[in-house]
């Protein structure tokens, strides 16, 4: 008999809403994937929009975001818009029938995301939150070693990100516009303390440093979850580079050098019994690994890696640790 003729897979058309800087982190990966191109680009600025098309050989400019929500060669959006946007664009893109891939935070209260939910089931996309650590194979390796109890019983988690931020104009630093260091930078170790511990806080507390501009410049968490197990995370736009996560157990401790940013030859280190273990990971393209997790949950109907629930889940503690530090009182969970 003949062999069967096959059709090609199905090509999802990407488009950037906005110029951010973080769009050269997903173009090269886009360029390469065999399941998804690179169709077009929308700025607020027509100009803008045809320079960047020039500039990164993008077929389609648009100069308004609404016109990349009507461009029928799109099927996902890629939304990397200031922090106060995000849900007003990811429930536009929803109801226009486009799947989205929205920049951490997804939105920045849990009544927002509860309406991205909503207006993607009833549109049948998908929606995910583009926290791109969580596809790499160390943090899968981190989550595995926990759960088989390499540590034993864990009892503390700790976790950091800052950086210099030095950039007076930048978007960041704007109340507004949803800036502050915990919801750019606190919300990793927060979101990974969750990850491996598979669980929700019961109550957290939170401390701040305020800058000029009344957004958090420096912050610092403790939370406690199920079973007395205590996260402590620290995050800043006024410190110099630091990113590491450390997890404790009865057995051992496992740390995390470089938890957002894995590189091949930096092995997780595993000590237990006087002993330290170098374990390595494959040095896998994180952004990548995100953007071909939506197209397995779009084209063959996956769950994606990060779900809306576990998004709630996140933003709903980063609200609470931000109240607690408004209120200077702990804040208990639901």
């Amino acid at each position: 008999m003949p062999a069967m003729a096959t059709s090609p897979p199905r090509l999802l058309g990407w488009g950037l809403l906005g110029t951010a800087r973080i769009n050269r982190m997903v173009i090269p990966p886009l360029r390469v994937s065999p399941r998804n191109r690179l169709a077009a680009v929308a700025s607020r600025s027509a100009d803008r929009a045809a320079a960047y098309a020039r500039e990164w050989g993008i077929d389609r400019a648009h100069g308004r975001y609404e016109a990349l929500l009507e461009d029928a060669a799109v099927d996902v959006v890629y939304l990397p818009l200031p922090n106060s946007l995000h849900a007003e664009w990811v429930l536009l893109a929803a109801r226009a029938g486009k799947h989205v891939l929205c920049e951490k935070p997804l939105a920045l209260s849990v009544e927002e995301v509860d309406r991205i939910t909503s207006s993607a089931t009833a549109a049948g996309v998908v929606v995910a939150e583009a926290f791109m650590y969580r596809h790499h194979p160390q943090t899968l390796k981190v989550r595995e070693l926990v759960e088989q109890g390499a540590l034993g019983e864990i009892r503390l988690v700790r976790g950091t990100f800052s950086f210099p931020l030095t950039r007076a104009d930048d978007v960041r630093l704007r109340p507004e516009l949803g800036g502050g260091c915990l919801w750019d930078v606190g919300c990793y170790p927060v979101s990974f303390a969750r990850y491996v511990l598979a669980a929700e806080p019961l109550e957290v507390y939170g401390s701040w440093q305020l800058g000029p501009t009344g957004i958090d410049e420096t912050f610092a968490g403790q939370m406690v979850f199920p079973g007395g197990v205590l996260v402590q995370i620290d995050a800043g736009f006024r410190a110099p580079l630091r990113a590491e996560m450390e997890i404790v157990g009865t057995e051992g401790v496992l740390r995390i050098g470089r938890p957002w940013r894995p590189v091949r030859g930096e092995p997780l280190r595993l000590s237990r019994r006087g002993r330290t273990e170098l374990l390595a990971c494959d040095g896998e393209d994180r952004y990548r690994l995100e953007i071909e997790d939506l197209a397995d949950a779009v084209l063959e109907g996956r769950s994606p890696r990060i779900s809306l629930a576990e998004s709630r889940g996140n933003v709903a503690t980063l609200v609470s640790l931000l109240r607690s530090a408004r209120e200077r009182v702990p804040v208990s969970l639901p």
